[in-house]
């Protein structure tokens, strides 16, 4: 029997406040993230991401206190990613109340930091987060960027995702660049290209505009569905989107 299919809230945070954009740029301010957090949890929601967008040395502060206050908020699991480098950046998130913790940039530069962080803490602990665009560069048609999307690497995406589950992340994060804050649906050539490559649980991210895109996520082989400025708008509720998969014959919890 196949596990669940989860539906996760994404709470993009700049300078402590949740912020949202269009491919990645433009941010808003949509609001507080502990209220909003709490908020989502009372809908259904599954989890909870926290993504530090703007994680520099001077904001860390900020966002240990917002996990640590988050977490006494809510009764589901936490992953926060953004500005993750070491091992003790794991040990300190997980001490103040995250459950699982996302890995990007750190990772890339020094891909031995997942197999630091597996051999200490878990497999489950880390999520990998992939920030893919469209790109002839790829032998896959598929390519990592950092920064937000400004900065490609030369890394395929597909090859990347195969080594870093390899190493021993738990879970992929699969963020189209392409598609994100564009509502118009998941990138699901990337969905099934990532599922090909790895046997951990996915999460498709990026371009959710409505109830009916998250299903198709599934289909294309995802373990669980991550939006965020559909929830934040209000444009769509936690309980909408888990209907819209039931009524696809998706299990929901």
């Amino acid at each position: 029997m196949s596990l669940a299919v989860r539906v996760i809230p994404c709470l993009d945070v700049a300078a402590g406040r949740v912020v949202k954009g269009v491919n990645f740029r433009d941010l808003r301010d949509m609001g507080d993230p502990v209220e909003l957090a709490h908020h989502y949890t009372e809908q259904g929601a599954d989890e909870i991401t926290f993504l530090d967008v703007t994680a520099t040395v001077d904001e860390r502060a900020t966002t240990y206190d917002m996990v640590r206050r988050t977490a006494e908020e809510i009764f589901v699991p936490l992953t926060v990613g953004g500005g993750v480098r070491s091992v003790d950046d794991v040990d300190r998130l997980l001490s103040v109340g995250a459950d699982k913790i996302g890995v990007n940039s750190a990772a890339i530069a020094r891909p031995g930091l997942i197999d630091e962080i597996a051999a200490k803490f878990g497999n489950q602990v880390i999520v990998l987060s992939l920030d893919i665009t469209r790109s002839p560069d790829a032998a896959s048609g598929f390519i990592v960027t950092t920064h937000g999307g400004r900065t490609q690497t030369s890394l395929d995406a597909l090859e990347w995702a195969k080594e870093a589950t390899e190493r021993g992340a738990g879970e992929l994060l699969v963020n189209s660049i392409d598609a994100d804050g564009t509502r118009d649906g998941f990138d699901l050539e990337l969905v099934r290209k990532v599922r090909e490559v790895a046997a951990v649980p996915i999460i498709a991210s990026g371009g959710a505009g409505e109830a009916e895109d998250f299903p198709p996520a599934i289909g294309a082989g995802a373990d669980a569905v991550l939006a965020a400025s559909v929830f934040h708008s209000g444009h769509l509720t936690v309980g909408d989107v888990k209907q819209a998969l039931k009524q696809a014959g998706v299990e929901v919890r």
